[in-house]
């Protein structure tokens, strides 16, 4: 008898030991501006994405790949070049924003053009902050392109991935930041309290639990996840945080 409750035991234990071995790093984090494939879908721009549209966020992948959905099957779809993405009408160089909402060390952010790099920026293996921006100059490349950008962990094997779409024209300028305008609401004057947020508008440094309502630009939006917000926050652009309603 022994025998027979021992051996079960002992695999179901190795079965949870190579589930827990199997199981990727918290993956968080994504370009938002100019919005990437994966923001696109998040923000409903692009219909039919997909598992991606709720976790634009976790695109995670080894180190060193060059598509989009860091070779993750329900994430295929920001691999298909008929899919019809918006590009955004960009200068001669462009800032790209990311979201973090998982701020992992980091070894440097990378930006590609095909097989080309254009720009590295080094992360010194420090955690980020919520929103990591950086200037890529696109030197001699005009027109449609798909520009790879990609957040190397420092402390892990893994990467992640966001494609952005963009059109490169005149103007010779760094991109603005697209609309919506990323403008913080002002503070309400009244004293927050524990109970839903219902209707309120959207405030950088509030802390709000699951089920609270925000307006933010003239949408409504509930939240997803506890936490205090933070300015490159807002609920459009972290759908890991905020669904609209």
């Amino acid at each position: 008898m022994r025998r027979t409750i021992t051996v079960p035991l002992v695999a179901a234990g190795a079965v949870v030991t190579s589930l827990g071995l199997a199981a990727p790093a918290q993956a968080h984090g994504y370009v938002s501006a100019p919005p990437s494939r994966q923001a696109l879908c998040a923000q409903g721009r692009v219909p039919n994405c997909g598992q991606i549209q709720y976790e634009p966020q976790s695109v995670e992948g080894p180190k060193g790949l060059r598509s989009c959905s860091a070779g993750i099957s329900q994430f295929a779809v920001l691999d298909d070049e008929s899919k019809g993405w918006p590009a955004t009408s960009v200068g001669s160089s462009v800032t790209f924003t990311w979201v973090n909402t998982a701020r992992h060390a980091t070894s440097n952010w990378e930006y590609f053009i095909g097989g080309s790099r254009l720009g590295v920026f080094d992360g010194g293996g420090q955690q980020p902050g919520a929103t990591v921006s950086h200037t890529v100059n696109f030197g001699g490349y005009s027109g449609r392109q798909k520009v790879l950008a990609v957040w190397n962990i420092a402390d892990t094997a893994n990467a992640f991935y966001s494609c952005v779409d963009v059109q490169i024209g005149g103007g010779g300028g760094p991109t603005p930041t697209p609309s919506p305008t990323r403008t913080a609401t002002p503070s309400p004057t009244s004293t927050p309290t524990s109970s839903p947020t219902v209707g309120g508008s959207w405030t950088a440094g509030r802390s709000y639990q699951v089920g609270d309502v925000v307006t933010y630009n003239g949408l409504s939006y509930r939240c997803r996840q506890a936490h205090t917000a933070l300015p490159g926050w807002e609920p459009p652009y972290v759908p890991a945080l905020w669904a609209q309603v």
